[in-house]
């Protein structure tokens, strides 16, 4: 990862801005600590903290177009950099071996038009000096953090974390995902000084202060588009293979998150078939480190440690397993919640032993991971899933839960991984791979054997797989069914076949037990009665949230960073709105998989 700072519609360039533009960008150099740069120009300063995979001898940032008219700061990847470069070959004068220099080719021939032509993860600040008009714009899910904010003189400011704009400007929210914000042709910048960041169901639907506009648009965002499709094991597949392949783009040693539950296993095993040759060379040079090593994290005995080491045997990675104590996870919390900007409960226990391995994935020189964030989201992981009443409302479920993706699951993978200056990429979220899955029948993604033969090609009958002994728990089909039908011959049948188990829980059950007995401690009565008085901004539902807004506080106190956590009662990680598909839910709010009784092994 890397970290940008922007601070646009400046009305005069003075020392005192660019100082503060310095310090701003400062804070997160722990995103990009292999170098520094910055540019002052018109009225534009845009300033950039690298963290180098491609290209580490030239691909220095802010990029400059060949005539210096444009300039571009930049953090992400476009994996598909190498396609762009052909269709400009002859026509565009590439300074650098830099991924990210495309954006300057396309927007030189198609203004602002070019985003979906983009294939990667990004969020981007392109400010042209000769026309004096910018463009920001953030990937589709919200895989890289972006959050924007304006002083009263009409200054907007840009920056990757929240940190950076924390006491630096008015006021500031997170940038949408999957949307763009331009002065071209000097449109005004309109800011609504009474709306507050959305957390509404669909990209499309949220707002936000900027007149921001959406690119990112699908049909698969209605039910209707997709309710009578057909379903493919072999789509999702090769539809995966493919993303996996093209993710793998680095100079730099890089290396695969392993939990031990499906998503990551799938991930790891495709990537360790291509880990041999550079995919850059179309597999015709060996690969720089041909070795990929795996890593896992938990307490020791945690669920989730045996089935990595039995994956990481089965498909040849070198594996490490990370232990840490309860004691360590505990005296990381504060440090967590500074890096990770939030006070969500699931997200703070899921962070803490990220942030820990990440730090030892640094100490071993990887700079990049891939992991298995987005699976659950596509496919209906969550146990709540079970209780999905229609195959409307799970699809619809899916597409709420992917709009949310950027303010829970590829924050935390993100931030706690650039923490440390370890850049994450998460294949499950690659948009082609996205529309293939998203594409899909939801029917055939349900917890339901009644709709398994009319839709999923090779299906026994009965739904069962291998006689039962592994498709099914508690008499119910598992979840995430087609995925594992698409990769259960790369895997350990104990693994393909393994119940969800949320990393939170997975890491072992009596982190989160402990989490809960030591805040309930330092948390009295009273200032649970009091919390809406103290915190009137989303006020904490329990005493966990309670012990981790109170240390957010402390670190961002002003009401633009409250306003940026989500909330909303949720159990097993759904929105509030799954919430009504089974009364055991009401008035529940509890994160944990093990929430949801008659589902997971080990319910409460």
């Amino acid at each position: 990862m890397c970290g940008i700072v922007a601070i646009l519609n400046v009305k005069e360039q003075t020392h005192a801005l660019r100082e503060k533009a310095l310090k701003m960008s400062q804070k997160i150099r722990h995103r990009g600590p292999d170098w520094s740069g910055i540019y002052c120009g018109g009225s534009a300063i845009l300033a950039h903290e690298r963290l180098s995979i491609v290209d580490p001898e030239s691909g220095g940032q802010p990029l400059f177009s060949p005539d210096r008219k444009q300039v571009l700061a930049v953090n992400g990847e476009i994996y598909n950099h190498q396609e762009i470069r052909r269709r400009y070959a002859g026509q565009y004068e590439f300074q650098t071996g830099s991924d990210c220099e495309v954006i300057l080719a396309l927007y030189r021939e198609k203004g602002i038009d070019f985003l979906e032509d983009l294939s990667g993860i990004f969020a981007f600040v392109l400010y042209d000096e000769e026309k004096d008009e910018f463009l920001i714009a953030r990937d589709p899910i919200g895989v890289i953090p972006l959050y924007i904010g304006y002083d009263s003189d009409g200054t907007v400011y840009v920056a990757s974390e929240l940190k950076a704009l924390e006491g630096q400007c008015e006021r500031y929210e997170p940038f949408l995902p999957g949307h763009y914000l331009t002065n071209i042709d000097h449109s005004p910048l309109t800011i609504d000084h009474s709306t507050a960041p959305s957390d509404a169901v669909a990209n499309n639907g949220q707002c936000s202060m900027f007149n921001v506009q959406c690119y990112y648009r699908r049909d698969w965002f209605d039910y209707d588009a997709v309710k009578d499709n057909p379903a493919s094991v072999e789509a999702i597949h090769d539809a995966l293979t493919a993303a996996v392949k093209r993710q793998l783009m680095s100079d730099v040693p890089y290396g695969v998150l392993l939990s031990g539950g499906l998503d990551s296993s799938v991930i790891s095993a495709i990537a360790e078939k291509y880990s041999e040759m550079r995919i850059e060379d179309d597999s015709k040079t060996k690969a720089y480190w041909p070795r990929l090593h795996s890593f896992a994290v938990g307490l020791k005995g945690a669920p989730d440690l045996a089935k990595a080491k039995l994956v990481a045997d089965h498909i040849g990675t070198v594996h490490h397993e990370i232990n840490y104590t309860i004691q360590e996870g505990l005296d990381a919390i504060r440090d967590v919640i500074y890096f990770i900007e939030t006070y969500d409960v699931t997200t703070v226990r899921a962070s803490t032993p990220m942030y820990l391995l990440a730090r030892v994935i640094k100490s071993m020189g990887i700079k990049m991971v891939l992991s298995g964030e987005g699976a659950d989201e596509i496919f209906g992981g969550y146990l709540y899933f079970h209780k999905a009443p229609t195959a409307k409302d799970f699809h619809e479920e899916t597409v709420r839960k992917l709009s949310k993706l950027h303010l829970y699951d590829c924050l935390r993978a993100n931030k706690s991984l650039s923490a440390w200056g370890v850049e994450g990429r998460v294949p499950f979220l690659d948009k082609e791979f996205l529309d293939v899955a998203m594409r899909t029948n939801p029917e055939a993604k349900m917890c339901s054997i009644d709709h398994l033969p009319l839709t999923i090609d090779h299906c026994h009958a009965d739904g069962s797989e291998k006689n039962g002994q592994w498709s099914m728990v508690n008499g119910q089909l598992i979840e995430k069914y087609i995925l594992r039908k698409a990769f259960a011959d790369m895997l350990p049948e104990e693994v393909a076949w393994r119940q969800k188990e949320q990393f939170s829980d997975g890491v072992g059950y009596s982190w989160i037990d402990t989490l809960k007995q030591i805040t309930s401690e330092a948390v009295s009565d009273e200032q649970m009665a009091h919390a809406a008085e103290r915190f009137p901004i989303n006020p904490p539902k329990n005493k966990e949230e309670y012990y981790y807004r109170s240390i957010f506080a402390e670190h961002f106190p002003s009401d633009s960073a409250a306003k940026s956590v989500p909330s909303e009662a949720s159990v097993a990680c759904s929105t509030a709105i799954a919430l009504e598909w089974d009364a055991a839910f009401k008035n529940l709010n509890d994160p944990s998989g093990r929430a949801v009784k008659g589902v997971h092994e080990q319910a409460y």
